[in-house]
């Protein structure tokens, strides 16, 4: 599995990023060193969508705390940098994907990504892994 981030990213040239105490969804928390995930500078945070891909050089799950009741995994990743996206990719090209059930990865980004607009690490299915690779 593939998998994607949406988070500040500073430096999208950068040969490696660090991503501390990310909140995970849609099966993000079990990303793991060795997976390919592609990098997303956080619109929230300034970025323009789609920067870059990587490949997972250490995954660490953060415990829960046992103070609170409910609460969404997460885990810190490090990642080097493998290539820069060739394309633009990001909110704007995506919002207007909203049959959620029609099946295209375009819709299955913009629904993980941009339905709730938290910075997040996504598992991605292989239709939009595949996808994403034409962005390189």
């Amino acid at each position: 599995m593939a998998y994607a981030i949406k988070a500040e990213i500073e430096d999208p040239r950068a040969e490696t990023f660090n991503f501390a105490g990310q909140k995970t969804m849609y099966g993000g928390k079990n990303i793991a060193e060795g997976d390919v995930v592609f990098l997303f500078a956080s619109e929230n945070e300034g970025g323009q969508g789609l920067v870059a891909r990587g490949v997972v050089t250490s995954s660490e799950s953060i415990p829960k705390r046992p103070d609170l009741e409910r609460q969404t995994p997460r885990v810190s990743i490090a990642v080097r940098h493998t290539a820069l996206a060739t394309k633009r990719l990001g909110r704007g090209e995506l919002k207007r994907f909203k049959d959620w059930k029609d099946g295209r990865p375009e819709t299955e980004l913009n629904f993980k990504f941009y339905r709730q607009a938290t910075n997040k690490i996504v598992g991605i299915s292989d239709a939009a892994a595949a996808f994403l690779e034409g962005f390189f």
